[in-house]
C-alpha cells in the first residue's frame, strides 16, 4: 500500500480521533482532543499522520525529551491492517527521532 507520512494538520482532526477510537486507543481519562492540541503546542511535527488514497489511515504521536523518544497513539486502520502501514510509520517515526541524536525509543502500547 502506497502511504505518505506527514506531520498532522487541523483538518486531519477528526479523522485521527476516529481512527484512535476504531483502535481503541481512547480511555476516560484522556481526551484525544486534548492530547492533540498539548502534541501540536510542543513538537508538532512528531504527532505523524498516514495518509493513503485520501483518507487518514495511521498515526503515531512521537516525543523526545532529550534522553528518550516515546511513541504513542500508534494506530492502523483496522480496514488496512497487515499490510505495512504500522512498519512504515514505525520506520518513520525512529527516522525522526534518530535525526533529534535519541538513541532510545520506548513504544506504548494497549
Amino acid at each position: 500500500m502506497e502511504i505518505a507520512i506527514g506531520p498532522y494538520e487541523a483538518s486531519q482532526h477528526d479523522a485521527v480521533i476516529a481512527l484512535w477510537h476504531r483502535g481503541g486507543l481512547v480511555r476516560p481519562a484522556n481526551d484525544p482532543a486534548t492530547d492533540i492540541l498539548m502534541k501540536t503546542a510542543w513538537q508538532p511535527d512528531l504527532l505523524l499522520v498516514a495518509v493513503a488514497g485520501g483518507r487518514v489511515v495511521g498515526t503515531a504521536m512521537v516525543g523526545y525529551e532529550g534522553h528518550r523518544g516515546w511513541i504513542n497513539y500508534l494506530a492502523v486502520d483496522p480496514d488496512v491492517q497487515r499490510q505495512g502501514v504500522g512498519r512504515q510509520i514505525l520506520e518513520h517515526a525512529e527516522h525522526r527521532l534518530a535525526d533529534l541524536g535519541c538513541v532510545k525509543v520506548q513504544l506504548m502500547v494497549r
